[in-house]
């Protein structure tokens, strides 16, 4: 068996294959290869339009599945169906050389799109029925309201109406009752309220004012079959002249999505009408409640079932649209595949196959063909739960070349020792530390919920919240720092002095050094400020340099494994030399300054950014001199950084120019033309024939066009190289200073957070002094929570992260891969289809 490749520090090795799959086992084989993830398949169809591949007919039938199945998930929503569907852990990958189970059968899933079509039709007509039976119930809803209402209208409008009747020479009318009553020509309905005011209007202008209208508001809300919503409604009357005014008048009332109902102007006749409707609404009530029994039922029926289904669909769909990638001879019945696998893998996928024939009982077997070629295969990095989030942070930037120097490894340790000297507080270590470990500890739990945007950001990186959490304890203790106050832990290596005057400045002795970290008596001193600013400033800059000088290795590293020694010596050895020859010979200086005792010696100690300037401004010239010796290194050190600077510029491309030229003397004679000729005509006859080899072909051009470089190319590009070189050893020095700034602003937010808050309790007693101490201890930890560990800790973390992404990965990183992808079954949830 071949021992598994690490590839955390490089990508694993990958190798092209091809396969020749039987068409009668072929939605199996990929179908298990899906359950693997092991091949990442090439698409050998590119020339070939999407709806012209060959199993076009069957992905549409599963489109439509998919779509009938969100129209069932949308109507357990809309009924408050509770859906069953259980959660699924994307992190955790099936060994599927233990033992597989075979896909569904054709018949099976046959039989889910003949249910499936049976299924919508009669929820169709289920949904359909129960939307008519409730519009006409809210007909008879509002016509009953109306009813009830109209007393309203014609007790408060009859006399008035009767006087206008009689004045336009209205004859009387004889009602089915046998009262006499004198009406102009009306009619009534129910309008939504917001409409009602402009039908007034309308109908005011329309006829002049010769109308009487009014309306009353009815209490309760009507189903509105046009906005699918319950709204308020008014009831409403108009009297008016004439017949061709009124069917004017009508129009514009329907048109306003006003329902007109025939009422009676007499009490006894609406009576009547009311208990019919009450008669036809009971109807109603129990057919709508059939209905709704039926449909409920049969959705409940699908409720546990229907994210299984949706499961089964969707793999169905996956396979086919793998299956599209392939080449299908139809006179062989076979299908090919191309595809990439990490070398590791090749043995596994030979068993996997081996045990896949033998599970269906089949003779014919997929054949696997490991092909030379010239592509650049596929980035792929294995990674577990603790390292994902890690290389996840890289890939972002972009993804590493085929085995380039992967930057994943080193930034699990530097991404949050970066943040932590930022954040350097051991109480908001503390903090952040039991938040991800509570994370961490329950995360089996927690990977079984359904997850928003924010909390699911949280979760994938929790183990980065973890070690950031950790490193702030140490950068804390370092610092002597929790929660803005400092720590006895041990003896400090100051003492003041027993007795002194009021009024008079006080100095410290030394009579020691402090074990670990910074002396707790600095933090009581007046000139604290003013020594952790120097302090942490020059950290800043070792720090910086360290992490830049280690990233500038992983390039050598690189040219080394890639043999390419013009690399090293054109670029590696002259950038080394020039940021070595300045800013290590600083951080060398700055080191040199803490091991001497300056006062003890009666010496003040020289400023080094002074000196750092005119080393540039003054060569050979050294005001406060911090070592013997000093202006004749400095000037060595100048001349070796300038003559790096032509060296970076010109060898490369005189090195290329060198070669081409050499190259240009080498003619090729007539019979090698003919040769290449030849072969040009053999593979374009052949890719006639067979369209994989035309896609490689072109692939493959793709491929080394980089190599097809011109003199001036390189010129310009090496140009290019040279001053950001020259700019970046300067600018992103300059840049690590933000571990300085950001710490010294967190310690001081630290400090006025608690000055401002739970100190001020401190000098209250009794129930005045306890309830102030509750109120402002939770006011405290609620801002150091929301302001320092939140706000704070997403500041740090952004700064750390540009630092790895713009310092130091761009030492090395060329990022011109593409991730591998394999073929794989992702974690389906019908939720987020719909």
């Amino acid at each position: 068996m071949i021992e598994k490749q690490e590839a955390v520090f490089r990508s694993a090795e990958m190798r092209l294959i091809e396969m020749f799959i039987p068409q009668e086992i072929a939605r199996n084989t990929v179908y298990i290869l899906g359950e693997s993830g092991l091949l990442q398949f090439r698409d050998l169809n590119k020339k070939v339009r999407s709806f012209q591949r060959t199993f076009v007919s069957e992905l549409r039938r599963l489109d439509n599945v998919e779509r009938q199945y969100r129209y069932f998930y949308s109507l357990l929503r809309k009924y408050k169906i509770p859906f069953y569907e259980e959660v699924q852990d994307g992190t955790q990958v099936r060994d599927i050389r233990a033992g597989f189970d075979l896909p569904p059968s054709t018949s099976v899933i046959d039989d889910h799109v003949e249910n499936a079509q049976l299924l919508e039709d009669r929820f169709v007509q289920l949904v359909e029925a129960s939307e008519q039976l409730e519009s006409q119930k809210t007909q008879l809803d509002e016509f009953k309201a109306l009813l009830l209402a109209s007393g309203e209208f014609f007790e408060n409008c009859g006399v008035d109406i009767q006087v206008a009747s009689t004045n336009a020479g209205e004859q009387d009318g004889e009602l089915e009752d046998g009262a006499s009553s004198k009406f102009l020509p009306y009619f009534t309905g129910v309008i939504p309220r917001d409409k009602v005011s402009t039908l007034v209007k309308t109908l005011w202008r329309m006829v002049r004012g010769n109308l009487y209208f009014r309306n009353v508001e009815l209490p309760t809300k009507f189903y509105d079959a046009k906005s699918k919503e319950y709204i308020y409604k008014d009831a409403f009357i108009v009297f008016a002249h004439g017949d061709l005014i009124m069917k004017r008048i009508k129009k514009i009332a329907e048109s306003l999505d006003a329902n007109l109902y025939d009422i009676q102007n007499s009490q006894e006749l609406r009576s009547r009408q009311i208990v019919e409707l009450n008669e036809k609404l009971d109807d109603f009530e129990k057919v709508m409640h059939t209905t709704a029994v039926t449909l409920e039922s049969g959705l409940y029926s699908i409720s546990k079932e229907l994210a299984d289904w949706n499961k089964q669909i969707c793999k169905e769909k996956a396979v086919y649209n793998t299956l599209n990638l392939f080449v299908y001879n139809s006179s062989r019945r076979t299908l090919t595949a191309e595809g990439w696998i990490p070398v590791d893998e090749l043995e596994t996928l030979q068993v996997i196959l081996q045990k896949l024939t033998a599970a269906l009982g089949v003779d014919a077997s997929p054949l696997i063909n490991v092909l030379d070629t010239n592509l650049t295969p596929p980035t792929f990095h294995r990674t577990n739960k603790f390292t994902k989030a890690f290389q996840d942070i890289c890939d972002c930037y972009g993804i590493a070349s085929y085995q380039e120097v992967n930057p994943g490894l080193a930034t699990i340790v530097t991404f949050p020792f970066m943040f932590a000297i930022m954040f350097g507080d051991m109480g908001h270590g503390m903090i952040l530390a039991l938040a991800a470990s509570v994370l961490v500890l329950y995360e089996k739990n927690i990977s079984k919920l359904k997850r928003d945007e924010i909390f699911d950001m949280a979760f994938s990186g929790r183990y980065i919240l973890l070690l950031m959490g950790l490193f702030s304890i140490y950068t804390g203790l370092i610092y002597n720092d929790m929660f803005s106050k400092s720590l006895t832990l041990f003896k400090s290596g100051w003492k003041w002095p027993d007795s002194f005057e009021p009024g008079e400045s006080i100095t410290a002795e030394q009579v020691g050094v402090y074990p670990i970290g910074i002396d707790y008596a600095w933090h009581g001193a007046e000139n604290a400020l003013l020594f952790s600013n120097a302090l942490k400033m020059k950290l800043s800059i070792i720090m910086g340099f360290i992490h830049m000088f280690y990233s500038y290795m992983y390039s050598l590293a690189n040219a080394l494994y890639f043999k390419d020694m013009v690399d090293i010596v054109c670029n590696f050895i002259p950038g080394l030399l020039f940021f070595g020859s300045i800013f290590a010979y600083l951080v060398i200086c700055i080191i040199y300054k803490w091991t001497v005792d300056w006062y003890k010696h009666g010496i003040s100690p020289p400023a080094l950014l002074n000196m750092f300037i005119n080393m540039f401004l003054a060569p050979g010239k050294v005001d406060e001199k911090l070592y013997p010796g000093q202006a004749q290194v400095q000037v060595f050190l100048l001349f070796t950084a300038l003559i790096c600077v032509p060296w970076l510029l010109l060898a490369k491309p005189l090195h290329f120019k060198f070669v081409r030229s050499k190259h240009m003397h080498t003619a090729l004679s007539n019979s090698e033309f003919a040769q290449i000729d030849q072969s040009v005509d053999q593979v374009l006859n052949n890719a006639s024939d067979d369209e994989t080899v035309d896609d490689n072909y072109d692939d493959e051009e793709e491929g080394n066009s980089h190599q097809n470089e011109s003199f001036g190319d390189v010129v310009i590009h090496q140009v290019i190289h040279t001053i950001e070189w020259c700019l970046n050893c300067v600018s992103h020095t300059a840049s690590y200073l933000r571990l300085w700034a950001l710490s010294l602003a967190h310690a001081q937010l630290s400090t006025v957070l608690w000055t401002m808050t739970i100190q001020i309790a401190f000098g209250s007693t009794g129930i005045f002094g306890v309830f102030m101490t509750v109120a402002l201890f939770a006011m405290w930890f609620i801002l150091t929570c929301v302001i320092l560990v939140v706000m704070e800790g997403t500041s740090a973390m952004l700064h750390s992260l540009r630092l790895h992404w713009v310092e130091s990965m761009s030492k090395f990183f060329k990022g011109e891969g593409t991730i591998y992808s394999p073929f794989s079954f992702p974690p389906i949830y019908l939720e987020d289809a719909v």
